[in-house]
């Protein structure tokens, strides 16, 4: 099996530091493969065609994407893939200035789950984006990414604190040097030095070089665009990133070592397989939309405007279902609600199915007990089928005996392989955005995801060829969804 598919994955995420950058790098893809923007402000009457192929952001970092069926009609299928945009980080504070014992310091935020000791002693920069003046006086936001390191998180030395277990205090002691004072000082004058206009303008916040250190504003406003300087950065959401390239590694190239593995592989796979499903989806026959959904804060429990747990994706199919209701209608010359879209939404649901896309543990040699003995996933062996109990996953059986149906229809029906994963009695188990998506909208749903190790670190480890096997997966599953569920009867 060749590395074409890791490849192009390593693109993506090294593109990728942030959310924002994340959406940014998967719309351009749909832009290159026809995809049309659209946006939830407008109507889309005019613009939303069966047969067409389309996309939409929600705060620029999240983002739905969606071919229909020529053939498709209200009440419908729609084979669904939701991924999320975001993994643990550091996050630069609203007011990050900070200085002690002659450095520069940078205060920082927990995002999420991270395993954070694995943030110290690396290469890092700043990633995100900011909100700039331009020139004629509107506020508009640019991605920011700056691509040399300029931060680092320096461990304590061995002969100052012989810990057995490395520990560490999150508030006081996970802040990144960012340089020495005297150099910064030799820079500028000291602001105190700094000449006092009374004229200045009020302004409800100190201004942004004053809650941050100048050189960090510079950096953004050069990382914003050519000719920006620091004042026209009105703010700024950034998050820090490790410099070091995502690789393919392995004594046989054989894994990829690489940041976000969690969960920009499976955001990269979705956005693949539906590109690659598209164009048999031109036939006239086809009947389903092939849809996906990359949520931001997954990491954080969901529940924010673009999170899984917010309207973005009821509302959209929601839309989708009314709206060509009242196009057959109009078409056919009927009145506009005779062919009954009140119901058009429910009966959507009802015939749909959503695969919730987000990385599973990898069996680790070092500590293979952690490891339920008959479930245990291992790198390059397929993509991972997720179980739980105490529904932490939303998979079920009719949801796998499908998944093995489009597994087996795979690849020109040579087929991909596919793992089970349960965690053990005595283990916490991870969430998804399955079990909510599943229980808001009604859909069947499976939970899956490909192996990985290191799962939350600043540096992950995964398989090559699984990236390629969760294309196909996903592919299988947009191409073959239509006539695949009709044969797994459940009410």
């Amino acid at each position: 099996m060749s590395n074409r598919y890791a490849e192009r994955f390593l693109s993506f995420v090294n593109d990728s530091p942030t959310p924002f950058h994340a959406v940014h790098s998967s719309v351009r893809l749909l832009a290159e493969a026809g995809f049309t923007e659209i946006k939830e402000r407008d109507p889309w009457s005019s613009v939303v065609q069966p047969g067409g192929k389309y996309y939409l952001t929600r705060n620029g970092s999240s983002i739905v994407a969606f071919a229909i069926g020529k053939a498709w009609r209200p009440g419908g299928p729609i084979a669904m893939i939701g991924a999320h945009t975001d993994s643990p980080c550091l996050r630069i504070k609203p007011v990050s200035k900070k200085q002690a014992d002659g450095f520069l310091q940078v205060g920082v935020e927990t995002y999420g789950g991270g395993l954070w000791h694995t943030w110290f002693d690396r290469d890092l920069s700043i990633a995100g984006r900011a909100m700039v003046r331009t020139g004629d006086g509107n506020i508009t936001s640019k991605l920011i990414k700056s691509d040399r390191p300029i931060l680092r998180i320096p461990t304590l030395a061995i002969h100052l604190d012989r810990q057995e277990t490395f520990s560490f205090n999150k508030e006081s002691q996970l802040f990144p040097i960012a340089g020495l004072v005297a150099a910064e000082l030799n820079k500028r004058p000291c602001p105190s030095d700094a000449p006092k206009d009374s004229n200045t303008p009020f302004q409800p916040l100190k201004v942004i070089t004053e809650r941050h250190h100048p050189v960090v504003v510079e950096e953004i406003a050069k990382a914003a665009g050519e000719g920006l300087k620091p004042e026209d950065v009105v703010d700024f959401e950034a998050l820090l990133y490790d410099t070091q390239k995502s690789v393919i590694g392995g004594i046989n190239n054989e894994l990829i070592f690489s940041a976000r593995l969690d969960n920009l592989m499976m955001s990269f796979c979705s956005v693949i397989g539906l590109l690659e499903a598209v164009k048999p989806k031109e036939d006239e026959d086809d009947p389903s939309i092939s849809l996906i959904s990359l949520f931001d804060h997954e990491e954080i429990g969901s529940l924010t405007t673009q999170g899984a747990d917010s309207n973005l994706l009821p509302s959209v199919i929601r839309r989708l279902s009314v709206l060509l209701c009242r196009q057959g209608s109009q078409s056919s010359k009927e009145s506009p609600w005779s062919m009954d879209d009140s119901t058009a939404y429910e009966q959507t649901l009802s015939t749909s199915f959503l695969v919730s896309a987000d990385m599973a543990h990898a069996v680790h040699p070092n500590y293979a007990a952690k490891y339920e003995s008959d479930h245990r996933p291992e790198l390059n062996k397929g993509t991972v089928i997720k179980v739980n109990a105490n529904a932490r996953y939303a998979t079920n059986s009719p949801g796998i005996v499908l998944l093995q149906e489009v597994a087996r229809l795979a690849d020109d029906r040579k087929g991909v392989p596919l793992q089970l994963f349960v965690v053990r009695n005595d283990s916490s188990c991870g969430g998804t955005i399955g079990p909510m998506l599943s229980a808001a909208l009604g859909v069947r749903t499976l939970d899956l995801g490909n192996p990985q190790l290191s799962m939350h670190s600043i540096r992950e480890t995964g398989g090559a060829h699984d990236v390629e096997h969760a294309v196909k997966l996903f592919r299988s599953f947009f191409v073959h969804y239509p006539e695949v569920h009709k044969r797994i009867i459940v009410d």
